[in-house]
């Protein structure tokens, strides 16, 4: 079996409709992103949680997959007089075989370093360092799977800090890759959070693969750690969220309340022009610091006053 990829240049103001009219006139599926993508004219965009930009690159690229035996002329028409162009766009095809799509995807995924003794390992691959500390982790539906830099920027600071026995706080943990890191590091006790029920589900499936004991490890929906109980406050010595810089805001009360005093505050999913925001909110209770930089994302870290 073989599909039909169609791909064209098209504008801002264009994009969304012709990829709506692609998908009415029977595209498999489409996809717009930056023309100049990997270029030095690339054009990134970034929107946070409940707040859209509404934008889209200038010069777009708009890929469409249709079956085999698709009338592409006649599509293109269609789509162009839809989305109200004078003359239907330039336009090339490529034939996409079919693909053992599984291990094209595994292919992507090779083993990860984040130090001499830390890595991540997807369950496909021999581990490199037998003797590290290995965490198993395959990309499913949760976010984290260690080749973020806001992921490693954590990882990272959880094994240059955690001396062990702390009690650690995922917030937003996605995949739990944080908190089980944490536990093999050495923690006492770590707790993820997250408002995806699907996330904590994940989370408990990956603690499992890496045989963490239940007894030092637990995850609940967001819910659980609202930490309006007294009996919850100020239990934490690591709160570690690695989510975005609006969130980050609207959460540092709940944050600063799990944390002890002396313990520590590790925020990132944060771009540079974000980090002196973020960090003046939670100021005003932690000594706050930029612990890391990569490409472009921020890691602050911070000490409870």
């Amino acid at each position: 079996m073989s599909w039909i990829s169609l791909t064209l240049e098209t504008d801002d103001t264009h994009a969304e409709a012709l990829s709506d009219a692609m998908l009415e006139l029977g595209a498999l599926s489409t996809d717009i992103h930056d023309a100049a993508a990997g270029t030095e004219r690339e054009q990134s965009l970034f929107d946070e949680p409940g707040e859209s930009a509404g934008e889209i690159w200038s010069v777009s690229e708009l890929t469409a997959l249709f079956e085999a035996d698709a009338d592409i002329t006649s599509i293109v028409q269609a789509a162009a007089q839809a989305a109200q162009l004078p003359i239907p766009p330039v336009y090339h095809l490529t034939h996409v075989e079919e693909q053992d799509w599984v291990r094209i995807t595994q292919s992507q995924f090779d083993p990860i370093q984040i130090s001499s003794r830390l890595w991540i390992v997807p369950t496909w691959h021999r581990a490199p360092d037998p003797a590290a500390i290995n965490l198993t982790l395959d990309p499913g539906l949760a976010f984290g799977t260690g080749s973020h830099p806001t992921t490693k920027l954590c990882l990272a600071w959880l094994d240059e800090n955690l001396q062990g026995g702390e009690d650690v706080l995922d917030y937003g943990c996605g995949s739990g890759i944080l908190a089980i890191a944490a536990s093999k590091l050495g923690a006492h006790h770590a707790v993820g959070v997250d408002i995806d029920a699907q996330a904590v589900a994940a989370s408990r499936e990956n603690a499992m693969l890496n045989q963490c004991d239940e007894t030092e490890m637990e995850f609940h929906t967001a819910h659980f750690a609202t930490w309006t109980d007294p009996a919850r406050e100020a239990w934490a010595d690591v709160v570690v969220a690695n989510i975005l810089a609006n969130p980050l805001i609207m959460l540092a009360p709940i944050l600063m309340r799990a944390t002890r005093q002396g313990g520590h505050i590790v925020l990132s999913g944060i771009l540079m022009e974000q980090a002196e925001e973020v960090s003046h909110v939670y100021q005003q209770w932690f000594n706050m610091h930029i612990a890391g930089v990569r490409e472009g994302w921020v890691l602050l870290a911070g000490t409870r006053k």
